[in-house]
């Protein structure tokens, strides 16, 4: 297959990279590739060469003045030798998912059509990771697919120390759906758009709402399943995920029943833009954000017609009168209700 490879590229005048990621043994491919396709001129590089003689091997290579350049990942970035549109990468499985987008980055750099190689060893000798790895990239090939690519290999590796007080954890302490968003925030804040404050509700209605640990006992899947939950921004999100959580771990208990009502009165809180909601026992207490989508004015006028069980505290709060409420199921509920009918003073 490298033989054939090698050729259709030279039948049509072009220039092979050969990736071969190890020093200690890139001499014996050397000599392994010279016995594949003796017919062909091929130049080694590698970074433990002096700068000159190195610098000579990219120089030749680039006046194509050869026909393969054998070499390490020295050509992962910074090189644009539009004539290189194939290339081959010896063990692929053995690197990370970043590296190989930027290795097959380095052809197709013209209007040419281009050709990656990736060489693995047999498929039981691949680990699982890098089965993954490998399947991204194949599926990913079009234009434009560096950030597809580059949220998978996040998941994949964890996003390394870039967030937290030691800055020393893992993707998996935020959550990786969280780190996207708060990557895409930055990155458009840095473009100088503009970018909306994120409201993130905290709800203080003394329920119980939790995932049990007798009913989900693994650690790992009840933290993946806060996250996600945390995370979804329409209630038809919630219903798929609580279809999904029966179907796993069985009947929903009162518990994770409450959590899912606590997460669609989130869900309800973030889009009428309220920061805080605490009950007391008999009334709900709601801050909201100044961005709120609610018409104060229409509000007030419902007050001073005495319709509504509403009393407004000026700035930013509202109380709601809930009446006699007893247990979880109640609070929740009222407080459902109570969200609902703010969605009829939001202005259009």
């Amino acid at each position: 297959m490298i033989r054939q490879a090698i050729l259709k590229e030279l039948a049509r005048g072009g220039q092979i990279f050969f990736v071969h990621n190890r020093v200690e043994t890139i001499g014996s491919m050397f000599d392994r590739l010279k016995g594949i396709i003796p017919e062909a001129k091929i130049l080694l590089g590698h970074g433990k060469m002096r700068e000159g003689a190195l610098e000579k091997v990219m120089i030749d290579f680039l006046g194509k003045r050869a026909d393969v350049l054998l070499c390490t990942t020295i050509i992962e970035s910074g090189l644009d030798i539009p004539n290189a549109n194939t290339i081959i990468v010896d063990r692929a499985d053995t690197f990370g998912l970043a590296q190989l987008y930027q290795l097959r980055g380095r052809v197709g750099r013209s209007n040419i059509k281009a050709f990656a190689y990736l060489l693995t060893p047999d498929s039981k000798e691949i680990t699982p990771i890098a089965k993954k790895r490998l399947s991204v990239l194949k599926r990913f090939t079009e234009l434009g697919s560096g950030f597809q690519i580059a949220m998978h290999d996040l998941e994949f590796r964890g996003a390394g120390n870039i967030l937290g007080s030691a800055q020393s954890g893992h993707i998996n302490a935020i959550g990786y759906e969280l780190y996207v968003k708060l990557l895409d925030r930055t990155v458009r804040k840095l473009k100088g758009a503009a970018v909306e404050e994120e409201i993130n509700p905290e709800l203080n209605l003394k329920v119980s709402a939790f995932l049990p640990e007798d009913y989900v006992p693994d650690t790992s899947a009840r933290v993946e399943l806060y996250r996600r939950l945390a995370s979804r921004e329409e209630t038809a999100d919630l219903e798929a995920m609580a279809g999904e959580i029966s179907d796993r771990f069985g009947t929903l208990p009162k518990e994770a029943i409450n959590l899912l009502s606590m997460m669609e009165i989130k869900i309800m809180a973030t889009k009428l833009k309220i920061r805080q909601i605490n009950f007391d026992g008999t009334q709900f207490s709601c801050q909201f954000d100044q961005s709120t989508p609610i018409d104060i004015e229409k509000l007030l006028k419902e007050l001073s017609s005495g319709k509504v069980g509403y009393r407004i505290y000026p700035p930013d709060k509202l109380l709601i009168v809930a009446g006699n409420v007893e247990g979880d199921e109640e609070v929740l509920s009222a407080a459902k209700n109570s969200l609902s009918a703010l969605f009829s003073y939001v202005s259009h």
